[in-house]
């Protein structure tokens, strides 16, 4: 009965020691720990067991984490923001080019000169203030380029009149050129809306947000697919490249034997034809001896042979 208990025991024991080495590989996935090293070390393995209930995964600090999240959301807000000012940017930009590429074409009403004009000036004189006043970026004071302040460029600000007349018009001129981006781009995608009406136009342009996101998506699917095409295509020509030594040393081999085999033919020929020329040499020689045994005063090869000796 005693040595049942023990080895209920020990049997429980082990299996509780086994579930708490897993949960500690589990606790700390990215550290390069196996079981064996969590037996060998049991104070080891007490002390991730502490720790795992401080640390995530990923191991930080709940503390940590929470300040993590923080700073990714703050940074998140600030990259929204400056892209909005970005889009906002370039959006004048490509306005302020098209109507430079329409007055080289059309004649623009005085009104939309003075608007683009004015919109500008405005944009090279906030621009060049920012330039000569790092002091948004940096708190480090620089020299002023060619002795310009940001007030003296502020002098070429264009009458307040023409900029409030500007400010006015800017919204809708901006969402019609927006617009006008959007439609392009929704042409892109179905040329076939190019005949419809403008209220079907306008219904399409809704969702174009989540055309856009499913091309995304499919595009990195297919970006996805590419380097996995990539990598195979790799691993198959490293195969191909093998199997095609292989088929070149069995071609050398094959040729070698071959070549074993013609030249054995021919010796085999050569020496038949070398035969059949002795025999043919000796045959003649025969010929030769036997009307030279018949002549007066010629003894024969035999008889010369017995006289010498």
């Amino acid at each position: 009965k005693m040595s049942n208990v023990t080895e209920k025991t020990t049997v429980n024991l082990l299996g509780k020691e086994a579930n708490l080495h897993q949960q500690v590989l589990a606790s700390f996935p990215l550290c390069d720990v196996t079981e064996d090293d969590l037996t060998q070390n049991p104070r080891f393995c007490k002390l991730l067991v502490l720790l795992a209930q401080h640390m995530d995964r990923t191991g930080l600090t709940a503390s940590l984490k929470a300040e993590l999240e923080k700073t990714e959301q703050n940074l998140q807000s600030q990259r929204r923001q400056w892209l909005r000012t970005e889009v906002l940017h370039r959006g004048l930009q490509e306005m302020i080019q098209d109507h430079h590429v329409r007055k080289a074409h059309v004649t623009e009403p005085p009104d939309q000169n003075m608007f683009h004009e004015t919109m500008e000036k405005c944009l090279l004189v906030a621009q060049c203030v920012r330039q000569l006043d790092p002091s948004s970026a940096t708190n480090e004071e620089q020299p002023f380029v060619f002795g310009l302040t940001p007030r003296h460029v502020k002098e070429l600000t264009p009458p307040d009149k023409d900029v409030q007349r500007m400010r006015r018009a800017l919204p809708k001129q901006l969402e019609n050129h927006l617009r006008q981006k959007c439609l392009h781009l929704l042409s892109y995608y179905q040329p076939e809306c190019e005949t419809e009406s403008e209220g079907l136009k306008t219904v399409k342009l809704s969702h174009l947000s989540a055309l856009l996101d499913k091309e995304k998506t499919r595009a990195e699917s297919l970006r996805g697919t590419c380097r996995e095409n990539a990598v195979l295509l790799q691993r198959q020509s490293q195969v191909y490249l093998c199997e095609l030594m292989k088929c070149i040393q069995l071609l050398q081999t094959l040729i070698l034997d071959h070549r074993l085999k013609i030249q054995t033919d021919l010796d085999r020929s050569k020496l038949d034809y070398l035969e059949g020329k002795c025999e043919l040499v000796l045959q003649k020689l025969k010929e030769a001896g036997g009307r030279t045994e018949g002549l007066p005063g010629r003894k024969t090869g035999r008889r010369a042979e017995a006289d010498l000796l």
